[in-house]
């Protein structure tokens, strides 16, 4: 998704999968997967509306192993997007129970592309399998193309930002 929406050429830690990540990365539904996130990925992007805002984008991978730099990615962020891969569902819970902990503003989206292992299922279905509150935005995208992702990214400006009218502290607080 950093890829796809910086405005920026992304700062990048793909490396090419080996036999050696087999026993650490769950690769079922990702038969096909050459490349991995070895730490994050970085970029930036300029929205002017809702309201004119330059928004640093900093991508993490999902695993557990990566937990420990969450907090730090979180301090001072105006909120999340809990990125939802339907062939492996069951990895997202990690990140949105994170996110459930915090006071951080997240939205979840549903990446929709079209591969023979991918799995249909509707926003509310997502909600319900993984226990997704309803002040949550559920959306669905293709982290791939750039109106998509930025779409995902402006629901998540808005739900910021009528969080912290709400709760002026959420927005940027520590986890």
């Amino acid at each position: 998704m950093v890829g796809a929406i910086s405005e920026i050429p992304p700062l990048t830690t793909e490396e090419q999968l080996t036999t050696a990540s087999t026993s650490v990365d769950d690769l079922n539904g990702l038969e096909h997967k050459s490349h991995t996130t070895v730490a994050m990925d970085f970029g930036r992007i300029t929205l002017t509306t809702p309201q004119h805002l330059v928004i640093y984008l900093f991508g993490t991978p999902g695993q557990e192993r990566f937990l420990y730099m969450w907090d730090d990615l979180a301090h001072g962020a105006v909120g999340a997007i809990v990125l939802v891969d339907t062939r492996r569902l069951h990895v997202s819970f990690t990140a949105v129970s994170y996110f459930e902990r915090t006071t951080l503003p997240f939205v979840v989206a549903v990446n929709e592309f079209d591969t023979p292992e991918r799995h249909h299922y509707s926003p509310d279905e997502i909600r319900l399998a993984l226990e997704i509150p309803q002040a949550v935005p559920v959306v669905t995208c293709d982290a791939r193309d750039l109106h998509s992702a930025v779409a995902v990214l402006r629901t998540l400006v808005e739900h910021a930002l009528t969080t912290a009218r709400s709760h002026p502290t959420a927005v940027g607080a520590r986890p």
